[in-house]
């Protein structure tokens, strides 16, 4: 290849990835745009049940049956910290939760009863 040849390449390589980061998946998402708060889906600690939060609402399934555990709201109270409330379907009982990212991919969350646990983002 010519000198000539691999400078129009990398020069349309170049245009390319230009032209995809300018592309978006929506009014103002662009593509590989870092997650926003909570905003996603999160694993616990044992991979047990996978927890979606989205547009201040939240639902927990159970990643072997696919069987809906959990649903509620959840509220930015902070910068890095959210307040969870809602309904355990199995249980019939309400559930709360504070937690706080501590990165960008680890929740650490504590239950109106004490009890500690980790979420995880999960891509």
């Amino acid at each position: 290849m010519t000198i000539a040849r691999k400078l129009l390449s990398a020069g349309a390589a170049a245009s390319l990835l230009a032209a995809a980061a300018c592309t978006t998946t929506g009014p103002s998402e662009p593509i590989g745009a870092a997650p926003k708060g909570v905003e996603g889906n999160w694993i616990d600690a044992k991979g047990t049940g996978l927890s979606t939060f989205a547009a201040g609402s939240f639902t927990t399934v159970a990643t072997d049956t696919g069987q809906k555990l959990s649903e509620g709201s959840y509220t930015m109270t902070g910068a890095t910290s959210v307040e969870i409330h809602g309904t355990s379907l199995i249980r019939q009982t309400p559930v709360s939760f504070n937690c706080l990212m501590v990165s960008t991919s680890q929740l650490n969350c504590t239950s109106a009863s004490g009890q500690n646990f980790v979420l995880t983002r999960r891509a």
